[in-house]
């Protein structure tokens, strides 16, 4: 495996992301999306302006788990399914390029756009922000955007993994939605549905276990978690063990997440 070859396949994925103005467009949302949060999210109780970073962070998050992932699988649903449909899949592994090196290389210039664009939106609010800031929140928030990073390049991970099994474009795109449907709309209702139905009876001791089946719940937990007043608001204090909530852990499994589909999709794409 040669690396050279695979930052030559990223570098073109991630500059065609640029000129094509994708990468300015998902900034502009995330910095649109962040700042109207920070400072009308309290609107409802009759206050404006911005509050507290725990605040901002418990209402930032909300929004993060629908848009992230739709973006990540948007992104990446046709990274190799739409490359075998216009005919030049066969051209790329003619040249002396590996079906790994391309795969990793398309997998990291999209990972590269992504966290590109999500450290720009949301890094522009930190700078707006920081002025009302200390240290701490300041950490708080850039932990935010780290694992806002990792949020993502899972759910890309998943995409590629989805784009070497689909036949075409068409399939892809409907895995892609079916798989944003499921981890974010209805995995949650699956795991609260079995509590209700059981009474408790079954489920409740496994269910912290079960959460981190769901990188968009390991990244709720990631962030609510380490804040006690919101953490007490989510129910998160009896739901979750502390033993199991340490940040490190929470980020193993998020990396767990994304080399999981990402091995996955090579060892499909390479036979």
């Amino acid at each position: 495996m040669e690396f050279s070859q695979i930052a030559t396949i990223a570098g073109k994925e991630f500059w065609d992301r640029i000129r094509n103005r994708w990468v300015l467009a998902v900034a502009l949302v995330f910095t649109v999306f962040a700042l109207s949060i920070a400072y009308f999210g309290s609107a409802q109780q009759g206050a404006v302006g911005f509050r507290s970073i725990e605040v901002t962070i418990a209402s930032l998050v909300s929004l993060v788990i629908y848009l992230i992932p739709l973006i990540a699988l948007v992104l990446g649903f046709d990274a190799i399914v739409g490359e075998r449909e216009r005919g030049s899949l066969d051209l790329l592994l003619s040249m002396p390029i590996t079906r790994l090196e391309l795969l990793l290389g398309k997998y990291l210039g999209l990972a590269g756009a992504l966290t590109f664009s999500t450290v720009a939106g949301f890094g522009l609010v930190g700078v707006v922000l920081s002025a009302q800031l200390d240290l701490g929140s300041l950490f708080h928030y850039f932990g935010f955007m780290l694992s806002s990073v990792l949020l993502g390049c899972a759910f890309l991970s998943i995409a590629v993994m989805l784009s070497v099994f689909a036949a075409d474009r068409t399939r892809a795109s409907g895995l892609a939605i079916a798989t944003w449907f499921f981890f974010v709309l209805i995995f949650d209702l699956l795991v609260l549905g079995v509590l209700v139905v059981t009474a408790g009876r079954w489920g409740g001791e496994a269910l912290p276990y079960a959460l981190l089946f769901n990188p968009a719940d390991v990244f709720r937990i990631l962030n609510i978690f380490s804040m006690e007043d919101v953490r007490t608001l989510y129910g998160l204090s009896t739901v979750f063990p502390p033993a199991l909530a340490r940040p490190w852990l929470l980020g193993l499994v998020m990396a767990a997440w994304i080399a999981g589909p990402l091995a996955i999709a090579t060892w499909r794409f390479r036979r």
